[in-house]
């Protein structure tokens, strides 16, 4: 549907060479990459990239970084990620979510709310987690996804991730709706496939919605025929996020003349141009700014150096 809807869209003037961020609400049935195209297209940016990929069959916030704002997605790959899903008890699937293969099916019926309340608690917290053999991730450089589909599945390591609370939202067999709050590099289908195995009836995510990406939340979000709307108009710069103001959380320091010159030539940066104050005590990274806001450089340091390392610097 989607498809068909944005098909012969024209490109249309939004201000190319603007640099910062765009908070997208992705429709179901579209890749992310797909968002970034459509983006790319409305607002004649030169670059545009996400920072963190949503399966087409979800919906919700993607984070998309429009020219310079490409150099600071590393700061939001790492977010935490909330999110709004549903798990259809009862059918387990080789994808772990709709769009699969049925594997098994069982009754649900015997699952009380008390028990299921209680094993979705037990995934709050460090836990291991086995990547979907449907996913993203490469085995000696091919998509796992592509080798599923040939009947070669790799299974990888589990990982690490965090489940900061789960909170089950309703319970109406055989769905459970729940909201989850997650480190970056969780799989909430994984999660979902998990908790019907714990109750013994196996289970797969019916639906996924990413309500929030680092500090961005959906109602930050414009849906795609909003930004069209706003793109013909040539109002996209009003709904863009500027570089500094998307890092509320790094500390910031207003460059002199002396250090802006510095920042535009390259030069080595110690403690004498910068203080080292300015990191917030035992913060990593430092972003600088101009008099106006406008972000020159993102900088880091390590303990015990005399010289800060550029992470990033930025044309104006």
């Amino acid at each position: 549907m989607w498809q068909s809807a944005l098909r012969g869209i024209s490109v249309l003037s939004a201000g190319a060479s603007e640099s910062g961020f765009l908070i997208v609400d992705k429709p179901q049935d579209i890749t992310s990459a797909q968002v970034v195209a459509r983006v790319k297209r409305l607002t004649r940016a030169k670059k545009v990239g996400h920072t963190g990929t949503l399966d087409p069959f979800a919906t919700g916030v993607v984070i998309c970084c429009l020219n310079q704002a490409t150099k600071l997605s590393r700061f939001f790959l790492e977010g935490e990620k909330k999110y709004e899903a549903t798990l259809c008890l009862g059918i387990a699937t080789d994808t772990q979510d709709i769009t699969g293969k049925v594997l098994s099916e069982a009754d649900p019926s015997g699952c009380d709310e008390a028990r299921i309340r209680s094993v979705f608690s037990q995934f709050e917290g460090e836990i291991e987690q086995h990547p979907p053999i449907y996913s993203a991730l490469k085995h000696e450089g091919v998509p796992l996804y592509k080798l599923a589909r040939k009947g070669k599945p790799v299974q990888k390591p589990a990982r690490r991730v965090r489940i900061s609370y789960i909170r089950v939202l309703d319970i109406c067999l055989p769905e459970v709706g729940f909201e989850v709050l997650c480190s970056s590099g969780t799989y909430v289908r994984t999660l979902a496939a998990d908790v019907g195995t714990a109750l013994g009836c196996g289970g797969h995510l019916k639906s996924l919605r990413r309500t929030r990406s680092s500090q961005f939340t959906i109602q930050d979000a414009l849906t795609l025929p909003e930004l069209e709307t706003i793109a013909t108009s040539g109002r996209c710069s009003d709904q863009m996020i500027p570089l500094s103001d998307a890092l509320p959380r790094m500390p910031s320091y207003i460059a002199n003349d002396a250090l802006k010159r510095k920042i535009k030539y390259g030069s080595p940066l110690s403690r004498k141009d910068l203080p080292l104050e300015a990191f917030a005590g035992s913060g990593e990274f430092v972003r600088v700014t101009d008099s106006q806001n406008n972000l020159l450089a993102v900088l880091s340091h390590r303990k015990m150096a005399h010289r800060y390392n550029y992470c990033c610097v930025f044309h104006q």
